[in-house]
C-alpha cells in the first residue's frame, strides 16, 4: 500500500488516513486509485464494522485535489473524463455505496475534492477549526454531476450554489448550520468524540447498518416508494429472521450489552 494512504484496523474500526501533511493532504490521482483498493479490502474484512476517514497532521482533512494533476491527468476534457475522473468516480462511488458506516473526522481545511470526499461519507464530524469550501469556479472548472448531487442532498440547492458560485469558505459553525457537517466539537475533544461515536456504531448490529443504508438509497432514488421490487419490500423485515435479532432481544432481557456477529 502506498504511504499516501494509510490504513489502520483496531477494535473493529478501520481508519483511512490521507497522509500528505506537507501538502495539506491534497488528493492526487494515485491516491484515488489507492482509496479504491483500500476500500475494496476493508469491505471484504468481516471484522471491520465502521470506517473513519481523516487527514494527517491536524492542519487539514484535505485541501482538495493536487493542482499538479491538472498538467499530468487533466489537461483537457478528454483526458479528464477518461483518466482522472474514472479514478475519482470509482473511489467516490465506493465511499458513497460502502455497506458499512463511514465517518469523516475533519480538522482544519476541508476544501474542493476533500469536501466532496467528506460529503460521500455517512457522517461528518468537524473540529471547531474546520474550514470548508469548493473553489471550482476560482479555477474555471466545474464539479461533476455526482458531486453536485451529494452536495445538494446535504445542504440544499441554495446553499450548494452559494458555496459554488462564491467559491469562498465557511467555518465549522456555518457548515453545521447548512447541514454540511453533523457535529462540531472542540479541537482538543474531536478525536475522543469520533472514537466514541465509531465505537458505538461498531457495537451495534451490522445487518441493521447495512440494510438501513440500502433503505436510504431506495428512499433517495424513489421518494414516493412506488413500484418497489420484492427485494426492496422485504428489507425492513429481513433482520427478524437473523441471529442478531435473537441476540438483541436476549441481551435486552438479560440487561447486558449485545454481541452482534452480522448473522
Amino acid at each position: 500500500m502506498g504511504q499516501e494512504i494509510l490504513l489502520e484496523r483496531k477494535d473493529r474500526i478501520a481508519t483511512v488516513l490521507l497522509n500528505r501533511p506537507d501538502q495539506r493532504n491534497a488528493i492526487n490521482y494515485e491516491m484515488w486509485l489507492e482509496l479504491s483498493r483500500v476500500l475494496s479490502d476493508v469491505e471484504r474484512d468481516t471484522e471491520v464494522r465502521a470506517v473513519v476517514f481523516s487527514g494527517a497532521g491536524g492542519e487539514a482533512f484535505s485541501a482538495g485535489a493536487d493542482i499538479k494533476d491538472f498538467q499530468l491527468y487533466r489537461k483537457n476534457a478528454v483526458q479528464t473524463r477518461t483518466v482522472y475522473d474514472s479514478a475519482e468516480k470509482d473511489a467516490m462511488q465506493r465511499i458513497e455505496q460502502f455497506p458499512k458506516p463511514t465517518i469523516s473526522l475533519i480538522k482544519g481545511f476541508c476544501l474542493g475534492a476533500g469536501c466532496e470526499l467528506a460529503a460521500g461519507t455517512d457522517i461528518r464530524v468537524a473540529a471547531d477549526n474546520g474550514c470548508f469550501g469548493i473553489p471550482a469556479s476560482r479555477l474555471g472548472i466545474n464539479i461533476g454531476f455526482e458531486q453536485m448531487r451529494r452536495l445538494v442532498l446535504l445542504v440544499g440547492p441554495g446553499n450548494a450554489l452559494h458555496l459554488l458560485l462564491g467559491g469562498g469558505r465557511v467555518d465549522a459553525q456555518e457548515a453545521l448550520r447548512i447541514g454540511l457537517v453533523n457535529a462540531v466539537v472542540p479541537l482538543d475533544q474531536v478525536d475522543e468524540f469520533t472514537s466514541k461515536l465509531s465505537a458505538d456504531i461498531a457495537a451495534n448490529a451490522p445487518l441493521s447498518h447495512r440494510r438501513h443504508k440500502e433503505m436510504l438509497k431506495t428512499v433517495l432514488s424513489n421518494p414516493g416508494l412506488r413500484g418497489l421490487s420484492p427485494e426492496e419490500e422485504e428489507l425492513p423485515y429481513l433482520n427478524f429472521d437473523s441471529e442478531d435479532f435473537q441476540e438483541g432481544i436476549f441481551a435486552f432481557l438479560e440487561k447486558r450489552r449485545p454481541r452482534f456477529e452480522g448473522r
